[in-house]
């Protein structure tokens, strides 16, 4: 049996849905990563260094090691830019633009901060 080429109109809809499924995934997963960076932050500012920072820090650490596999781009931004050419830095996620833009400046520099507070409550606190 010989397979048909949809017709445009169909392709179109078809990668809409997939870029649609795409910006949802992105979008559970950085706010995964927001509970996960502000439990970190919250548990070193009230000097709660439990098991769940350690956690933390190694999702964190695995994050940033897949980024750098990536080439400081997040593997859905790589899947999704197959089915959208735009220009835009929010385009496979629901975030305004200048957040998506600047989402690695603004989260790295809150992890190294709870890192900072961390190394202080367990090097010269205690």
């Amino acid at each position: 049996m010989k397979r048909t080429r949809q017709p445009y109109f169909q392709d179109q809809v078809s990668n809409e849905r997939k870029l649609l499924l795409l910006k949802l995934v992105h979008t559970l997963i950085w706010i995964f990563y927001n509970v996960v960076m502000f439990y970190l932050l919250y548990a070193v500012l009230t000097d709660r260094i439990d098991k769940w920072v350690w956690i933390c820090i190694g999702l964190v650490v695995l994050e940033g090691l897949v980024l750098l596999v990536f080439r400081k781009m997040c593997p859905i931004t790589v899947v999704a830019r197959k089915y959208s050419d735009s220009t835009r830095d929010n385009f496979d996620i629901f975030l305004p633009n200048w957040l998506a833009r600047y989402n690695k400046e603004i989260y790295t520099t809150i992890f190294l901060v709870s890192i900072l507070i961390l190394l202080y409550r367990l090097l010269i606190k205690s």
